[in-house]
């Protein structure tokens, strides 16, 4: 689950800011997407990307994430992660779960059945009330904690935006906001070099 940047385990899933709302349906925005930019160092590597269809009780999301760091001035591509899944939710009950991955030439394509499992895809709020969490690039299971570290103030592409603040860690290790409606707005996480990856909201 691993890579060079630490990044796989992140391109592959959040607690509601209010209990009220249901997930996962809480979590779509009226939009029906999310874009995030991938930054890293003050670049631009990439985009994650989420489309949302809704479907009676249920909701189909397709995510594709499409990352490539360069080697400064020669330019050629020193890392590339290429993912797109497809998420089949009926209420708050995964379905279906396929996956297929290009993690810097290893190649991963999975098929998932119905699970109890929240993939660790980044948009379900309901992600930091588990323990256990579905890989969505090689299918295995995560064991992970998760930290409230209280309300936050974030930067996004339409300006700062008020968000709760999490912390998971584990087989899965990333930091989370999630504004007052229960909506992803922001990833960050450590990389293997050290460096500061972080998901930025368009």
């Amino acid at each position: 689950m691993k890579n060079k940047l630490g990044i796989t385990a992140a391109l592959t899933g959040l607690l509601l800011a209010s209990a009220a709302i249901s997930a996962p349906m809480g979590s779509i925005p009226d939009s029906g997407y999310l874009t995030f930019d991938v930054i890293r160092k003050g670049k631009d590597i990439g985009d994650y990307s989420l489309r949302f269809s809704p479907k009676g009780d249920g909701v189909t999301v397709s995510v594709r994430t499409n990352i490539a760091v360069k080697v400064p001035v020669i330019g050629v591509s020193a890392y590339r992660f290429e993912q797109t899944s497809t998420e089949s939710w009926n209420g708050s009950k995964l379905q279906a779960l396929s996956s297929r991955t290009n993690d810097n030439g290893k190649a991963h394509d999975i098929h998932v059945g119905p699970s109890p499992l929240i993939p660790a895809s980044l948009w379900n709020a309901e992600i930091v009330k588990q323990r256990k969490v579905l890989n969505t690039i090689d299918s295995s299971t995560d064991t992970v904690s998760v930290r409230n570290l209280g309300g936050d103030s974030i930067a996004t592409g339409h300006g700062k935006v008020s968000a709760t603040h999490y912390a998971i860690s584990g087989g899965l290790n990333r930091e989370l906001w999630f504004d007052s409606k229960g909506q992803l707005v922001h990833v960050r996480f450590a990389a293997d070099d050290g460096s500061t990856v972080d998901y930025v909201l368009r």
